[in-house]
């Protein structure tokens, strides 16, 4: 698609560079620009614009409903000199299609199109963090194979972060070489808008994305928690469903994380009944949280046998709803691994597969949005 730009721009600086960066990138062509938005309102709609790149650095809302009344079927990505979370959820909402940090590359600009035309800037996203009480709980498997579900029935994107900082292992998982990590991200979030930071995170496929954990344990002291806070919020503009894997028991990751989710799933394998206490002690912790039933979700894998009555009595012995089980298929993931697959694709009928897919549909069901009419 040729997109024909009107730029509005008050900085007469600032609109000379993006007229340049339109004009020299595949697929653009600047149609005119101004300086004053009064001016763009009134004499922009003889040039037939296709797309309105507008600075909103004053009333934005009520300069979005001028140009959503002049420009009704014109898309409007908004520029701004910063990145903020508050601030592009609210231009969104006044019928934005992005929010785009200046001054931008061409190879910047043709990303934020591709992801704004694809779906759009998030309203709302859901993040899910996924916790256990000790390791070795198969948090990694159900996040890995949940996320691809979630892709599937949606057609959403989604986002995994792996903030299990010393020993998080998504991008052996995924068989991923990530050129930059969780480390590079909070360092640099700052400087980043959902465009560059995009980059930090590698492609699983074209819907799931992954924001590999550290290389190394040591580096995991280099993650502190007010910038992790924000590269969170601003993974929410990027992704309709954000996966956080984080370390078991708790630390501050841990807490902070459970703090910025919609949902906590608390994971934890069954091997005896001290894992059920294991469990009721974690859920005792977060009952502070006055939302605490309706945040806080229990799975419990390697149930056998994986059944109704099982997951029942189960809950009967915790005393708390059980969200989900899984059954113990080491050998399906194992050999899943080993092929470069999930377990989803090599055995889509087994009880694994159908245990997680009923788990993305209570996802699905939270927070169901039509976005493509959005």
């Amino acid at each position: 698609m040729e997109y024909n730009v009107l730029l509005v721009e008050g900085n007469r600086l600032m609109i000379e560079q993006l007229a340049n960066v339109i004009n020299e990138t595949e697929g653009f062509s600047l149609a005119a620009r101004y300086q004053d938005s009064a001016d763009a309102l009134g004499q922009g709609a003889v040039f037939h614009p296709n797309l309105i790149m507008l600075d909103v650095e004053t009333n934005p809302v009520s300069i979005i409903d001028e140009f959503k009344r002049v420009f009704p079927d014109t898309s409007i990505i908004c520029l701004g000199d910063h990145w903020n979370a508050e601030t592009a959820s609210m231009l969104v909402r006044a019928g934005a299609r992005g929010y785009l940090i200046k001054p931008f590359t061409g190879e910047e600009l043709k990303k934020a199109i591709k992801t704004f035309s694809s779906s759009g800037m998030e309203v709302s996203s859901e993040v899910i963090a996924f916790f256990s009480p000790k390791g070795k709980s198969g948090k990694t498997t159900l996040i890995a194979n949940l996320a691809m579900s979630l892709a599937r029935k949606t057609n959403e994107h989604v986002g995994i972060i792996d903030a299990d900082l010393q020993f998080g292992d998504m991008s052996v998982f995924f068989n991923l070489e990530p050129r930059s990590t969780i480390v590079e991200a909070v360092r640099d979030v700052n400087f980043l808008s959902p465009v560059s930071l995009n980059g930090y995170f590698a492609p699983v496929n074209e819907q799931v994305l992954v924001l590999c954990g550290t290389k190394n344990p040591s580096l995991s002291d280099k993650v502190e928690i007010a910038p992790f806070n924000e590269l969170v919020n601003m993974t929410k503009s990027m992704f309709r469903y954000v996966l956080i894997d984080i370390p078991p028991g708790f630390c501050p990751m841990s807490i902070a994380a459970a703090e910025l989710s919609d949902v906590t799933y608390i994971v934890t394998m069954i091997n005896g009944a001290y894992e059920i206490r294991h469990m009721q002690r974690a859920i005792e912790i977060f009952k502070d949280w006055p939302d605490y039933r309706d945040r806080v979700k229990t799975v419990f894998t390697r149930v056998s046998p994986c059944s109704l009555e099982e997951q029942m009595a189960i809950e009967a012995e915790l005393g708390y709803p059980v969200e989900g089980i899984l059954p113990n298929a080491y050998m399906t993931v194992s050999n899943a691994a080993d092929n470069g697959n999930m377990a989803l694709d090599l055995e889509p009928n087994s009880q694994l597969a159908k245990s997680i897919n009923i788990l993305a549909d209570r996802l699905v069901r939270r927070k169901h949005i039509d976005w493509g009419k959005s």
